[in-house]
């Protein structure tokens, strides 16, 4: 049989944690944290577990200091606990004014200061070990002016009676598991670390934090402080992902040697299932479609613990069947044919889910899925402006268009995409197309038409560039991307419906203008048209587009 030690009386939060953890285990209580530790590093028990940190008081500081004592074992796991605390009288007609003292554990108090200091704050605050030990030295007088804060179940257990119940909403305790050996890989875990004391180095934190960032390693805890000893500074890190994840291990191994230039500078306290504090709404997400960018998103939702199903034409589960099980249903086929699919799909969707559209034309999808869901069923388009070969979606672009019926579940994906460093502006349906037709749909017609135009003149890629200024050089670039990719991603972007055919057709007929105008050397009315063209954007977007143009002007005539 297991053992485990903890600091606390039995039936208390840890108690209670520790069953939790582990039903069948030997729990040994001890008085206090050096206590806990002590037998814990004799080898008496297998699991020590403490709390680290509470949803109203925050991190539990004295208690992470303890783990610079653990010289054996790791943080294995992790126990979340709900903590109901009520106000407890042995004189129900006692009025709350005339309660002189106010008993509990410390965490007790400490959680219900908002409480006591609206409602009690002529009490004087008695902070006990145990509430039943020392309830046994009030005599029959004194008991009648004091009131006890515990459980509802532990209150009336000691014959009190509840006079308030849940007096600190919202409150969860995170207890640690510290064991012997470093927990497995489960697929959705995190890494904690604390450095030894580090010298002074301008930007040391900012380096180490971003040799995470820039792995696509989201960062779920820090804090920093001074070690006691040496009033040096110590950082405490906990990321997402597991030790023996690749990512993990190179920016540990880039921090030691060249940011910090200290092996075993970072000190691993262990590797653990992950575990969220936040509340989550959504438990599945099913994908109708099972391309490339369906991957690339069940990847990283699975990476957040959602359960992911795939579906689509040649997959054993079926849409319908995957409809029944998901909470979010998330459409992301072709362009041509998402809206036929939403039309099929969208009716199945049960009341209280969420229907998604990942796609690139907003107004006529949109208008479907409206049409074809119930009226309790959440609706909103996602428009990611990256493909499949992305790393990750730090610094790229996402527009979210919502809708009336967008709500708690559209919102927890919409945090998802903001989490893992996705730039997210929203727009109307008819505006995301029109955009879209600045953003997309013309660059892309302008580099078939280009690439066709090279072809009727008989010019080869390898002559462009010697008559090519750098500016000019951008549309050839685009150019050899699109040609140099999957074409029907582009020949569905070039096919869209809405406002962007507005934005060409716009671009046709104003493109045979000047043209009509050079041909005739009409050089003043071209200045016209330039300096008129200038007043239609302000200052800062020409100076800020004027600076990306000198970077990549950099970065490409050293290529050239």
């Amino acid at each position: 049989m297991s053992s485990l030690a903890l600091v606390g009386t039995e039936a208390s939060l840890a108690w209670q944690a520790a069953r939790k953890f582990l039903a069948t285990a030997d729990i040994r209580t001890c008085p206090d944290m050096a206590s806990l530790l002590a037998i814990f590093a004799s080898g008496a028990v297998d699991f020590a577990l403490f709390p680290v940190y509470n949803t109203r008081e925050g991190e539990q500081k004295q208690q992470f200091r303890f783990f610079d004592r653990i010289t054996q074992g790791y943080w294995v796991d992790n126990v979340v606990l709900y903590s109901q605390i009520s106000l407890g009288v042995f004189d129900p007609s006692q009025p709350p004014a005339e309660l002189r003292s106010v008993l509990g554990t410390r965490d007790a108090l400490s959680q219900s200061e908002e409480y006591l200091e609206s409602h009690l704050p002529h009490a004087t605050v008695i902070t006990v070990a145990d509430v039943q030990t020392a309830l046994a030295t009030f005599g029959r007088e004194a008991r009648q002016s004091v009131a006890v804060l515990d459980s509802e179940e532990r209150l009336r257990g000691m014959g009190l009676h509840v006079l308030e119940r849940e007096i600190a909403p919202y409150n969860r305790t995170r207890f640690a598991v510290v064991g012997r050996t470093l927990a497995a890989p489960s697929g959705y875990d995190a890494t904690v670390f604390t450095t030894e004391p580090l010298a002074d180095r301008v930007g040391v934190l900012v380096d180490i934090l971003g040799e995470f960032s820039r792995r696509g390693i989201s960062i779920q805890d820090l804090r920093t402080e001074n070690d006691v000893k040496t009033q040096k500074l110590r950082i405490y890190l906990e990321v997402e992902g597991h030790i023996q994840d690749p990512g993990i291990a190179a920016a540990v191994e880039y921090i030691e040697n060249r940011v910090i230039q200290q092996k075993g500078a970072m000190r691993l306290l262990g590797s653990f299932p992950r575990v969220d504090m936040r509340t989550k709404h959504i438990r599945t997400i099913g994908f109708i479609g099972t391309g490339a960018m369906s991957r690339w998103f069940a990847e990283r939702l699975r990476g957040e613990g959602y359960e992911v199903l795939l579906s689509g034409r040649q997959t054993e589960l079926r849409p319908e069947e995957m409809i029944a099980r998901a909470d979010v249903v998330i459409v992301c086929v072709p362009i041509s044919v998402t809206r036929a699919t939403v039309s099929r799909y969208a009716p199945l969707l049960d009341s209280g889910k969420a229907l998604i559209l990942l796609a690139g034309e907003s107004e006529e999808n949109l208008r479907a899925a409206l049409a074809g869901t119930r009226a309790d069923v959440e609706v909103m388009l996602v428009h990611n402006l990256w493909g499949p070969r992305a790393a990750t979606m730090r610094d790229k672009n996402a527009i979210v268009v919502r809708t009336a019926k967008s709500g708690i579940l559209c919102s927890e994906f919409e945090s998802f995409l903001y989490k893992h460093g996705a730039g997210i502006f929203h727009d109307t349906p008819r505006r995301h197309d029109l955009l879209m037709g600045i953003g997309q749909r013309l660059p892309t017609i302008i580099s078939v038409a280009l690439a066709m135009s090279l072809h009727d003149n008989r010019i080869a890629g390898e002559d462009i560039a010697s008559h090519c200024t750098l500016t000019s050089l951008y549309p050839i670039l685009a150019m050899a991307r699109v040609h140099s990719q999957n074409p029907r991603t582009y020949a569905e972007i070039m096919a869209t419906a809405g406002d962007s055919s507005k934005i060409a057709r716009d671009f046709v007929k104003n493109l045979n203008k000047v043209i009509a105008l050079a041909d005739a050397s009409a050089i003043p009315a071209l200045i016209d048209q330039i300096n008129a063209n200038t007043h239609t954007f302000d200052g800062h977007f020409l100076e800020t587009c004027m600076q990306q143009a000198r970077a990549i002007d950099d970065v490409l005539s050293r290529m050239l």
